[in-house]
């Protein structure tokens, strides 16, 4: 008797469980900046699941007869912003005993119960590249994240396996940063040089696994990061490198071109010294604004007009939080400071959008509004550079990861780092 009520329960119950998660659901009314594309004034958005299916004007978009349709009548709907550059989750890299680790990943490190995961959702933030420090001129590998819900880091990554596939790129770093005694690098020329040698270790390392074509008895022994640094090699794994001075700059682009490696410059506060040489080397450029003065001596030159200047240029340019550098709840303001320095309000959107998701490999998942891609979007109260506009609701493949009226999650986007603190006691007592 008993199974056969279970029986009867499971056909009940597994039909409704199933057809809401295929639900589709449709966002109506609202402006849609789809980023790449004209903004609709009055548009429509279908999602079914984790993508979108339809976009365009209210008048032209049929609505599914079993969607569930939201009013979202003067809203402003844009893509999930994608931060090229993060430290969100508590995670570390490598350690003092060597001044390169790149056989290190962040991911063996990073907590995806972190607190500081729903702080950047409260500020539209879906997509990150979650980064080692960059006191090491290898510090290890990033890790691309799409913040879902999710107990463990394998379900927050972009890629299914992450022992054979690349789910980051590598962190590098030159300028002051990696300098110190030994085993790190005295000077800037000694650093240019220890990772000159060890690029070099790694094409040797690769002749060797051409040469034994699979056979087991001629492959060299097994090398995790010479495997990490083959992948850079091969142009599989993306370089993302701290730098900031104008010459440091310059280096960074050198190494690259000496060793073939793909390249994004993150932070180059002194760009706007050397804009068409980043042009000319079509490298990408991951940039920070700050409104405060601190820091360190070599970003003294900073400038607000790094963003416009880029941008004449010709430079792919994004900007990132460098979290928690910056406040992730406050990135549009970053692309909102791009505007006033100069930047057009289209490329200033790009910057926290597919520009950056260009840089991450992702363009064809993120950063824009389109069909076939990733549901995750951001319901805005205003114009996305105004200083008065809230984010609303943040959705991540279709389902809502944060909104504003629900009063827990309100917190995360008004409190002060006593609520965080807070909500990481109380999250980790349940946890007992």
């Amino acid at each position: 008797m008993n199974r056969l009520f279970i029986i009867l329960l499971l056909i009940l119950v597994v039909p409704s469980i199933t057809f809401s998660q295929q639900t589709p659901q449709a966002f109506a009314g609202a402006k849609i900046i789809p980023v790449e594309g004209e903004p609709i004034p009055e548009g429509t958005l279908i999602v079914e699941n984790g993508k979108i299916t339809a976009i365009g004007p209210s008048s032209d978009v049929s609505i599914p007869g079993d969607a569930q349709t939201h009013d979202v009548s003067g809203k402003v709907i844009i893509p999930g912003l994608v931060d090229s550059h993060s430290h969100i989750g508590s995670g570390d890299g490598g350690d003092r005993s060597s001044a390169m680790h790149p056989d290190v990943r962040i991911l063996d490190s990073i907590d995806p119960r972190s607190d500081t995961f729903k702080k950047a959702l409260a500020g539209g933030i879906t997509t990150v590249n979650v980064m080692p420090g960059s006191g090491h001129l290898m510090s290890g590998k990033t890790a691309y994240l799409k913040l879902r819900e999710a107990d463990t880091i394998e379900e927050m990554l972009f890629v299914d396996d992450p022992t054979n596939g690349v789910a980051g790129g590598l962190k590098m770093a030159n300028g002051t940063n990696p300098i110190g005694e030994g085993p790190f690098p005295g000077t800037r020329a000694k650093s240019a040089a220890m990772v000159r040698e060890l690029f070099i270790k790694a094409q040797n390392y690769k002749q060797k696994l051409e040469q034994a074509d699979g056979d087991t008895e001629k492959m060299p022994t097994r090398d995790l990061g010479m495997e990490t640094l083959v992948q850079v090699l091969d142009g599989e794994r993306v370089v993302h490198n701290h730098t900031h001075r104008h010459d440091d700059i310059l280096t960074a682009i050198r190494l690259s071109e000496e060793f073939g490696y793909r390249l994004v410059l993150h932070h180059v506060s002194e760009a706007w010294k050397v804009p068409e040489e980043i042009a000319k080397a079509e490298v990408p450029a991951s940039i920070i604004v700050l409104d405060s003065p601190g820091g360190k001596m070599e970003a003294t030159d900073i400038r607000y007009e790094n963003g416009a200047v880029l941008e004449e240029a010709g430079v792919t340019v994004g900007y990132h939080t460098d979290a928690s550098i910056t406040d992730t709840r406050l990135f549009l303001r970053s692309a909102a400071f791009g505007v006033r320095a100069g930047m057009s309000r289209d490329a200033a959107l790009k910057a926290v959008t597919i520009a950056n998701a260009k840089m991450l490999d992702l363009q064809d998942r993120v950063g824009t509004l389109e069909e076939e891609k990733d549901a995750d979007f951001v319901i805005l109260s205003g114009d996305p550079l105004s200083t008065y506009t809230r984010v609303q609701q943040t959705w991540v493949e279709g389902q809502k990861r944060f909104d504003i009226s629900n009063p827990d999650d309100k917190k995360y986007a008004t409190g002060g780092y006593k609520v965080f603190e807070r909500a990481t006691q109380n999250h980790h007592h349940g946890r007992h």
